[in-house]
């Protein structure tokens, strides 16, 4: 076998790495100890406490999505871009680009992103998930932490699974492995097809 190096080579440019920022609000205790009832110093502290006030703080989440426009039009996971500020599409050959979110389902945790460009950019097609048969092979591709590409293979162990998330209960179950930054990355069939 040749294994999975022509399908992988096809597909990975139309693999993204996707950076949200949000601002996250904490309120952080300054003293990791607490005055005892009584104490002299109790109320000192409890107004010093209460004048700082929450603290803010950027926070980056990283995942993956895919290009199914050339356009610039991303599909990711809705936990990937949510509540975010501002958002980088990086693609395999380290070209970033600002996107803009389209729509989100939090219900089926996907969210439409449209790259702020003008330029064409690689695109995947979307296959007919009803043909899928458990058994099939399948690829699953991701772009973590804006290191490149990575792939894993395996086949499709189940489908219709129901899992109790509502309306949207009809998953496809993989033994492909998703690894840690993955999230919103494709799974293909062997016609490179989403």
């Amino acid at each position: 076998s040749k294994g999975f190096s022509k399908l992988a080579e096809k597909s990975m440019p139309s693999v993204v790495n996707i950076s949200a920022t949000t601002i996250v609000e904490t309120r952080s205790q300054p003293f990791p100890f607490q005055f005892p009832p009584g104490s002299p110093f109790e109320d000192f502290f409890k107004e010093f406490e209460q004048n700082q006030g929450p603290q803010k703080r950027r926070s980056t989440a990283l995942g993956s999505g895919f290009v199914i426009k050339e356009n610039g039009t991303v599909i990711t996971n809705n936990h990937v871009i949510q509540n975010a500020e501002g958002i980088i599409v990086r693609f395999t050959d380290g070209k970033e680009y600002e996107a803009e979110i389209v729509g989100t389902d939090p219900m089926s945790d996907v969210a439409v992103l449209k790259i702020k460009s003008n330029e064409k950019f690689p695109a995947v097609n979307l296959a007919n998930s009803d043909k899928a048969k458990v058994g099939d092979w399948v690829l699953a591709i991701g772009n973590p932490f804006g290191l490149g590409g990575t792939v894993t293979q395996g086949i499709i162990s189940a489908i219709n699974r129901d899992i109790n998330m509502g309306r949207y209960d009809n998953f496809i179950q993989t033994d492909a492995s998703i690894n840690q930054g993955n999230s919103g990355g494709p799974l293909f069939n062997m016609d490179g097809d989403v």
